[in-house]
């Protein structure tokens, strides 16, 4: 446009003056100054302004933002990245129209470990995730819970329990027996220590299980004695009578035992003789070789032998015949110890 002509002087067949038509061209200037700034202005805005989609944990909001990167943004709305909280793209980069900005937020955690808590941000998905961040290692026995597998969540506690099992060894004495054996070589209710009592020792092996260091289980995994206890034998003068066939017996103990009968074997008895009538076959761990005895319904007899089918409280009677042994065939009878 030739600004000049509308600042030149003009005279008119009309006879007017030149001032007037010089005045509008300036104010017509000035409009189209104005009107030109306003449209750079106008354009400028529309270039400076964008928008931009935000996105915070899964929730998007478009936003419309004069910022010119990322991290302008986020300043701009107060949004603050904390610990391990991640921005895509980065925060140093620029702006663009349509400009989609995902902000994940790490989440928060408890663990509890090794007598303590700690608060940690995670971006870990499950707990052996988290227990990897954290440098937690397990040992074969540890316990999780929850599970290594388990989804984290925000504010998920995470409590790992440190679990051992160890072989602990003692010794325990073993109690000893007092035993009591009636003779009539005593007076009536006399006593005397025939053997001191000894304790004895038995070796036990335990599996302990200990949780985060106190003991929680405890099982015997063996036994062994490594030195038997010595039982105490005191003897008591038995004033203990019975009257058989006219006589007073005197007897320590009276045993009620299955009697059986036998007869001649071809064979001496264990103690060396020739059986006769008064030979008993007893079990020497129940009544000693050698011990005087009273049966009842047979008499005196004498242990002098053994046999591997009499145990316990078993005895069998020596008989001169077979007969006579047949006769008095498997009885109960009551025999007395007299020694």
């Amino acid at each position: 446009m030739n600004w000049s002509a509308l600042l030149k002087p003009a005279g008119g067949e009309d006879g007017c003056s030149a001032g007037e038509p010089r005045k509008r061209g300036i104010l017509f200037l000035w409009a189209a100054v104005f009107c030109a700034v306003f449209l750079l202005a106008a354009g400028g805005y529309a270039w400076a302004k964008k928008s931009v989609v935000l996105v915070v944990d899964g929730k998007r909001t478009e936003v419309r933002t004069f910022s010119r990167t990322v991290g302008g943004v986020l300043k701009k709305l107060n949004i603050v990245l904390l610990d391990k909280d991640t921005v895509d793209p980065p925060p140093e980069t620029p702006l663009r129209e349509g400009m989609v900005v995902t902000v994940e937020r790490a989440r928060e955690v408890c663990v509890a470990v090794d007598g303590g808590e700690v608060q940690v941000r995670t971006r870990g998905q499950t707990v052996g995730d988290v227990l990897a961040e954290c440098g937690i290692v397990l040992g074969p026995e540890d316990e999780v819970t929850p599970g290594r597998e388990a989804a984290v969540v925000q504010g998920t506690k995470i409590v790992v329990s440190r679990v051992n099992t160890a072989l602990e060894v003692e010794e325990v004495p073993l109690a000893y027996e007092v035993k009591r054996r009636y003779t009539v070589a005593l007076p009536q209710g006399a006593t005397r220590i025939a053997q001191e009592g000894r304790e004895g020792t038995e070796r036990r092996t335990w599996q302990v299980t200990y949780r985060d260091g106190r003991e929680v289980s405890r099982q015997l995994a063996s036994a062994e004695v490594i030195a038997p206890p010595v039982d105490k034998v005191v003897m008591v003068g038995s004033g203990m009578v019975v009257s058989r066939g006219g006589e007073n017996i005197r007897y320590s103990e009276c045993i009620e035992m299955l009697a059986s009968g036998y007869t001649f074997t071809g064979h001496n008895t264990a103690m060396g003789i020739y059986p006769s009538y008064g030979v008993a076959a007893v079990d020497p761990g129940r009544i000693p070789m050698g011990t005087r005895l009273y049966v009842e319904g047979y008499g005196y007899a004498t242990a002098l032998d053994r046999g591997s089918a009499i145990k316990g409280d078993r005895i069998d009677l020596f008989f001169e015949s077979r007969e006579e042994a047949m006769n008095w065939g498997l009885k109960r009878v009551k025999v007395y110890v007299l020694n």
